[in-house]
């Protein structure tokens, strides 16, 4: 949930579709949906978020598994790991806000690199790019925590 809350979460889905189906007229025939779809939806959630000056907050849907030895290799990993969701959070948080949504369209969202792209408007090598940078800090932090 990028908003924080799932009323609000609600409320961003709904708002995201009337606009879709208001701007459907300027959809590109061919063009892959979701990417659009899911572009109106950020902006629409981001917008809402500066309006009603809320902090930013992020809530996984991991479901918990088995980890190894109780060692978390990578960030990929961690997402997937339920006893280490509060302190994924934690850190997801401290990144900037271009490396946060990339990390959300990626792993969350769970799209390719060509649909973080699309869904961004950024090339391919700056969603590359900004997830390494992302994985990185994420890495060092969850580490700093244990």
């Amino acid at each position: 949930m990028v908003t924080g809350d799932a009323s609000d979460a609600e409320d961003v889905a709904q708002d995201a579709f009337v606009k879709a189906y208001s701007a459907l007229a300027r959809f590109r025939p061919g063009a892959p949906l979701r990417p659009w779809l899911l572009k109106i939806t950020g902006n629409e959630a981001r917008n809402r978020r500066r309006a009603a000056g809320r902090t930013y907050a992020l809530s996984l849907r991991a479901q918990a598994v088995a980890v190894t030895e109780g060692v978390v290799r990578s960030p990929e990993l961690i997402f997937e790991a339920g006893d280490e969701r509060q302190r994924l959070l934690r850190c997801v948080n401290t990144l900037e806000p271009e490396q946060r949504r990339a990390v959300q369209c990626r792993y969350l969202l769970e799209l390719d690199t060509a649909e973080t792209a699309k869904a961004l408007g950024w090339a391919s090598g700056t969603v590359k790019s900004r997830l390494s940078r992302a994985l990185l800090r994420l890495r060092e932090c969850v580490e700093r925590q244990r």
